[in-house]
């Protein structure tokens, strides 16, 4: 069988019919959350190939019960783990797979309230995935698309639109999209905080949303900014170029082309500064990392650094900014003190 089961190997569990390999594989493979979202794209397509008649007389569950169930036995809690050598029974007959696969979809997420029409249209609630600190993951959802989110960062989807309705992803902090173009055109729009929404067909770009600050990096297709404020006309962008909002210059609008490495590379594990200033570093280490940044040297507050440095780990990280860019940079706990290792 294949390191990561594939659409059958995940049916023959969930209809009891996995061999014991089987069944530990595609345990495992549930327990990673980056998986749940084409498992219920499989979920569906299956529950879709019923008779819906097998299953019109039965009672609504409490999904409160069933996603219970379904986290002992997918062993997301400790009281279950002891049972992983026995459990290779499907989780539910086959009549009841409807049912299994409404509890599946809520299965190891963390809802984050979401708004009134997210309860109205999606009434299992969104899928929500978020990175720690530090943290870097790909999401591979059920229409082709990839997101990697940076750290600190937290993407919701709303899983199945209705025929017809576009295709919609709620973010907070920062994410790199490579948007699948659909056959039937269907639209992609990324929700942000910060006033506008970024609507595409096929494209790959950056979005960025922290604190008072927004940004859209295009690198190749094209997008629209979507301004809720309707007195403000739509913005179309080019590759290789920058939006950029500030809240409490809501008018100030940045338009202009960049290079568009220094704010996607962190996705390959790269941090690449362009004329970057000791200020704009020390937000990114408190955005990504959760760092506590002080500048112990003023004359640094004025060096404006460019260069290429790998962030596949922090200390690594912080090794490479002192040896590439004469730092010296003390680390204690979630602090880091930056100073001029040349001064005197």
């Amino acid at each position: 069988m294949p390191s990561h089961p594939d659409k059958s190997a995940f049916l023959r569990y969930i209809n009891g019919t996995a061999s014991a390999v089987e069944a530990a594989a595609v345990r495992a493979w549930l327990t990673e959350p980056t998986n749940q979202f084409l498992a219920r794209h499989w979920m569906e397509e299956h529950w879709h190939s019923f008779d819906a008649t097998s299953v019109a007389s039965a009672a609504e569950p409490d999904y409160e019960v069933l996603l219970q169930t379904l986290h002992q036995r997918l062993q997301f809690t400790p009281e279950a783990a002891a049972d992983q050598e026995d459990d290779t029974t499907s989780l539910r007959p086959r009549s009841q797979w409807r049912y299994w696969a409404a509890a599946a979809a809520t299965a190891a997420l963390v809802t984050a309230g979401g708004a009134l029409w997210w309860q109205q249209q999606n009434p299992a609630g969104p899928l929500t995935y978020a990175t720690t600190y530090g943290q870097t993951r790909t999401l591979h959802l059920p229409d082709g698309s990839a997101v990697t989110l940076n750290g600190n960062s937290t993407l919701r989807y709303a899983p199945a639109p209705a025929s017809g309705q576009p295709r919609e992803v709620w973010l907070d902090g920062e994410a790199f999209f490579a948007v699948r173009h659909t056959p039937s055109n269907q639209r992609f729009i990324v929700h942000t905080t910060a006033g506008f929404n970024v609507e595409v067909l096929g494209t790959q770009f950056t979005v960025f949303r922290r604190r008072q600050e927004a940004r859209v990096v295009l690198l190749s297709g094209k997008v629209r900014v979507d301004f809720e404020d309707s007195t403000r006309a739509d913005l179309l962008m080019k590759p290789g170029e920058l939006v950029q909002t500030q809240d409490d210059q809501p008018r100030a609008l940045v338009h202009k082309p960049v290079h568009t490495a220094a704010y996607a590379s962190w996705k390959d594990e790269k941090l690449v500064l362009d004329n970057t200033s000791i200020t704009e570093l020390t937000t990114r280490l408190h955005d990504t990392y959760g760092l506590e940044v002080e500048v112990a040297t003023p004359a640094l507050r004025t060096r404006r650094m460019t260069g290429t440095v790998p962030v596949q780990d922090l200390d690594l990280l912080l090794k490479a900014l002192e040896e590439t860019f004469h730092l010296k940079a003390e680390r204690q706990q979630n602090r880091l003190i930056l100073s001029d290792s040349t001064a005197p």
